[in-house]
């Protein structure tokens, strides 16, 4: 009773950092190019001297849209992947 309790613990900790891992990788190249956007537009603020929140803002939401429909079918992929995964070790538990 006490080895199928710990087999049982196991799994959901290695689910728990799976799901961790996934969306880390999931959420990494937008948040990637939301840093990379923001710093350039700093960067560039601080050079013209214009302190606008909005000159900011929407240039990082744009190129994160941008990542975003650029990477949708690999990002769908791996999700699914997940999923189908979690689905068929959930049958054997």
């Amino acid at each position: 009773m006490m080895l199928l309790a710990m087999l049982e613990t196991s799994a959901a900790v290695d689910l728990a950092r799976e799901a961790l891992i996934i969306a880390i990788v999931i959420a990494a190249p937008m948040l990637i190019v939301g840093m990379a956007a923001g710093l350039a537009i700093g960067l560039i603020q601080a050079l013209t001297q214009i302190q606008d929140q909005t000159v900011s803002f929407v240039p990082k939401l744009l190129a994160m849209a941008a990542v975003l429909v650029a990477c949708l079918p690999w990002l769908m992929t791996r999700m699914l992947e997940f999923t189908r995964r979690v689905f068929e070790d959930a049958g054997g538990l």
